[in-house]
């Protein structure tokens, strides 16, 4: 290759385009292109995975609204629970404002017949452990 650069002062005219010099462009050569087609088998894998994403997905959303209606029934029994326990309060107190023990001692004497305990009718007996009940196993010395 032959330089192309020049020593000297003096202007030259315009060398006439060469091989190397040429501008040029590169084709890609033409080349029919195929159309790509996706195989059976792929189309098939891809079938089965979008159904089985569409499938997870409703599951999921069910679980959602599952929980979502379980969270509204507990709320729901909740809300139920505070009021029936506040009626029973209050029934309870109400009860417990109407009742006058002195009257109640006077009809179990008066009406009943009966009477306080003496010292030999009562029996007493060791809890047997630790346990909040006593197993009766045999009769009681003394009860009819």
């Amino acid at each position: 290759m032959a330089s192309r650069y020049v020593y000297g002062n003096t202007v030259r005219r315009k060398p006439e385009p060469t091989h190397e010099t040429r501008p040029y462009h590169v084709h890609e050569p033409r080349v029919r292109r195929r159309r790509h087609h996706m195989s059976l088998g792929y189309l098939l894998f891809l079938s089965v995975a979008v159904s089985l994403m569409v499938l997870t997905l409703a599951w999921y959303i069910s679980l959602q609204s599952q929980i979502t209606g379980s969270v509204k029934k507990i709320a729901a029994l909740e809300s139920q629970l505070n009021t029936l326990k506040q009626e029973n309060d209050e029934a309870y107190n109400r009860a417990n404002g109407n009742l006058d023990l002195d009257e109640i001692k006077r009809i179990a004497i008066q009406e009943y017949g009966m009477t306080y305990a003496t010292d030999g009718q009562i029996v007493t007996y060791s809890d047997g452990g630790g346990n909040d009940y006593v197993r009766q196993v045999a009769p009681i010395p003394g009860s009819n």
